[in-house]
């Protein structure tokens, strides 16, 4: 599914109605050039899970996990790593469940993971002319579709 977003504040939006959806070992792949509006986007998940710490990009820390809401959420940023240095780091530990609590995992820079994991909501989001933003959502293998499709 394809959709504009009009501003910054449609994003976080689309990201509090996600957020108030999704359940846990839901994995998000988010995609798009600097300005896009990932950090946007999940930081509205972070609202929609309840979740009141302010929610910034680990782009230095790598991982952020915030645990004080409905799921807990796992924000990654690989933006600063090549494929083989993300591959070392077990990143499947989040969507598998085996060392953390289930909750929702979203990577963004999502294209320097060198393994996917089984089911994930690709979301890919370019900015426009005038501040307006694309998204897409694409699900592939979980049951995110009904959701995608009231929005």
């Amino acid at each position: 599914m394809k959709t504009f977003l009009a501003d910054t504040e449609a994003t976080l939006r689309l990201g509090i109605t996600l957020g108030e959806s999704l359940t846990p070992g839901t994995v998000i792949l988010l995609e798009g050039d600097l300005g896009a509006g990932k950090t946007t986007l999940v930081q509205g998940i972070g609202k929609g899970l309840g979740i009141t710490e302010p929610i910034v990009s680990p782009t230095f820390t790598l991982i952020n996990e915030y645990t004080e809401g409905r799921l807990p959420l796992y924000h990654l940023d690989l933006y600063r790593l090549e494929p083989q240095e993300v591959a070392a780091l077990n990143l499947e530990i989040y969507w598998e469940g085996v060392e953390v609590i289930p909750g929702i995992v979203a990577v963004e820079w999502a294209e320097r993971l060198p393994y996917k994991p089984d089911s994930y909501l690709s979301v890919s989001l370019t900015y426009e002319h005038g501040g307006t933003r694309q998204v897409e959502l694409i699900p592939f293998n979980c049951a995110i579709s009904k959701v995608i499709a009231a929005i």
